[in-house]
């Protein structure tokens, strides 16, 4: 489908909400874990519309109320608490969810709001005890630096997360589980200036990089994204859902040519959609507007002073584009850097490694990666098992040798090898070492009895008659100088 976004006007926004992984619930202390288990209660809900700030009825919510439907929540007496059913007033923001939350809002080069007062956005489909979700924004203006140029950040904001749906929501009764319902939530909005398929993926995909690096839960239903597009004429459309990578440019152009077909039977109304497996969307809502918002009563401003945010500036995370640039400039190649990158306790392992010896990233990086994932192959073992055999500790032992300068880069692999095979580290590291004289005059030797072969035919022979414990680096510039003599 060959669509020119320009012409149609094209202009869309992301809007990510992702799971805090901080231990316990926004605005309780209850543990934020997924229960299994059967219920121990039942609490069975009406939710009835009821006005925002401004005084009206939001046109969303009137549709949710004229729907009927009643609500069962199942609580659990060890887990769930008289807040999340909505029989006991809130207590203060948890203090670990709200310095991730300015923590993502500054990685977002956003301002922050030194006060904000905490807000209830009125939610009746029954995802909420209590008919409204606590929100409150954190952050305001921010950027993302693109290849195609910067996209705003409209706000970033915490919330508590909705109660976890159990079974089919089209019933006239409908059952959800308590254990989700108040886990942080940071939601992210970008404003409207993401003009194609691939700028919508390529920032969708770059918030998701900043989100890895700072404490989010991970695994399905942990993160909720959504997108707002509109083509010239037509009204915003939300389409729920919007996180599958490998359908978003698909999802967009059937989007687009969705309105087009709008406007030839002319339509132009925004609603809500849900976005489907195969790239189309389905009618969920009419769109929501401003009318659903009004105070918390029952807690007080939240006021942001300098200091805390300059403690968390302070200990702001590297994103992988920034780590990756390090990484080049001490020389790591490019298909050990993704070894590493490709998980966070390889690449703190590397860092503390390369304090020890700093002269050849790419040893330290095989040391980390390569050679445990090659030995844990030829011992049929799993690589968790040889990284507890070969430890940080272990690593660092060697290192700390071939810094000394008693153990050759060429002679490490085999040290690790003898350990991974069960031989103490110490006795690994006794390597009786042939004398550079002694070396030289037996190379010499070699190659006039057998004049005319090559370097490798050469190394092996040198070996075989004087043992593993040579140092190959050495006996190689000494071949080449005689060799080429």
């Amino acid at each position: 489908m060959v669509i020119d976004y320009t012409k149609l006007g094209v202009k869309a926004g992301l809007e990510i909400h992702q799971q805090l992984d901080v231990g316990g619930k926004l605005f309780c202390r209850c543990p934020a874990f997924l229960r299994n288990d059967g219920p121990d209660f039942l609490v069975r809900r009406k939710l009835h519309a009821v006005a925002g700030e401004t005084g009206e009825v939001d046109m969303a919510v009137q549709y949710e109320a004229n729907l009927k439907k009643d609500f069962i929540y199942q609580g659990y007496n060890d887990t769930t608490c008289l807040i999340e059913v909505d029989e006991e007033p809130p207590k203060m923001i948890d203090e670990r969810a709200l310095d991730e939350v300015l923590k993502i809002a500054l990685l977002l080069n956003c301002e922050i709001y030194p006060a904000t007062q905490i807000m209830r956005k009125t939610v009746i489909d029954g995802s909420n005890t209590s008919g409204f979700q606590r929100t409150l924004l954190i952050g305001h203006d921010g950027f993302l630096e693109m290849n195609f140029g910067k996209v705003g950040i409209a706000m970033v904001a915490v919330e508590e997360d909705s109660a976890r749906l159990i079974g089919d929501k089209k019933g006239k009764e409908v059952v959800f589980r308590l254990d989700r319902l108040g886990i942080p939530l940071v939601e992210i909005s970008t404003k409207a200036q993401l003009y194609n398929a691939e700028q919508i993926k390529d920032c969708a995909l770059k918030l998701g990089e900043i989100l890895r690096v700072c404490k989010v839960r991970r695994g399905i239903g942990t993160i909720r994204q959504d997108l707002n597009v509109s083509i010239k004429g037509h009204d915003r459309v939300e389409i729920k859902g919007f996180q599958d990578p490998r359908i978003m440019i698909k999802t967009v152009e059937l989007e687009v040519q969705r309105q087009i077909d709008d406007l030839k039977n002319k339509r132009k109304n925004g609603e809500v959609r849900n976005s489907k497996e195969d790239g189309t969307t389905e009618f969920l809502r009419p769109m929501p507007g401003g009318a659903r918002m009004y105070p918390e009563t029952d807690l007080p401003l939240l006021k942001i002073n300098r200091d805390r945010i300059n403690a968390v500036k302070k200990n702001l995370p590297k994103l992988k584009h920034e780590i990756r640039d390090e990484l080049k400039k001490i020389g790591l190649n490019d298909e050990l850097m993704k070894l590493i990158l490709d998980n966070s306790n390889n690449l703190d392992e590397f860092e503390t490694l390369i304090k020890v010896y700093n002269k050849d990233a790419n040893l330290v990086a095989k040391m980390v990666v390569l050679w445990r994932q090659e030995f844990a192959t030829r011992l049929k073992k799993s690589f968790e098992e040889l990284k507890e055999i070969l430890s940080e500790r272990i690593l660092e032992k060697v290192l700390e040798r071939v810094a000394e300068g008693k153990l050759s880069e060429g002679d490490v692999k085999n040290v690790l090898w003898e350990v991974a095979g069960g031989k103490d580290i110490e006795k690994a590291l006794k390597i009786d070492k042939v004398g550079d004289d002694a070396l030289e005059g037996e190379i010499i030797k070699i190659v006039k009895e057998k004049p005319g072969l090559g370097a490798n035919a050469y190394m092996g022979m040198i070996i075989g008659k004087m043992g593993k414990n040579i140092d190959k680096r050495k006996a190689m510039e000494i071949l080449n100088r005689i060799v080429n003599k």
